[in-house]
């Protein structure tokens, strides 16, 4: 197809199917997603490949990036791998739920990894998500990659 023939398709596309940035039951009652895109396990043939989940993860990852850098500047002078943890429970609880860390926040600012391990251990994120967060504490704490 030449390229203005693709536009065309997607325009109609976009018209017939709409977009919603949400999962949705499709007419037939199949989860659906972005513009007419079936995901729901129950019909052969749909979901995501690994490369459209790779893409997802790289524009969420971006996008954690740019909301860290913005609200704690701070962190662009950490190392990669204390920086990552900060990053890594960003995208779980979003950057939002990270925030309300606040004295986890303020030992790393302060260089003070071992008890900021220690402060993300005593909170309900870890109680909820035990391994995750033990990985992460001691990653935070020994500048090592777990």
């Amino acid at each position: 197809m030449t390229q203005a023939a693709v536009t065309d398709l997607e325009s109609q596309l976009r018209r017939d199917e709409g977009e919603r940035r949400h999962v949705y039951a499709d007419s037939e009652g199949f989860l659906t997603i972005g513009i007419g895109r079936l995901v729901d396990r129950r019909k052969a043939g749909s979901g995501l490949s690994s490369a459209e989940c790779t893409h997802l993860l790289h524009n969420d990852l971006h996008r954690i990036e740019i909301e860290l850098g913005s609200a704690l500047p701070w962190i662009y002078g950490l190392e990669p791998v204390r920086r990552a943890v900060l990053h890594n429970m960003a995208f779980q609880l979003g950057t939002a739920g990270l925030l309300k860390f606040r004295r986890t926040l303020a030992l790393v600012k302060e260089m003070r990894y071992a008890e900021a391990a220690r402060e993300m251990l005593d909170s309900r994120w870890a109680q909820q998500t035990p391994a995750r967060a033990h990985r992460l504490a001691r990653q935070m704490a020994t500048n090592t990659w777990q």
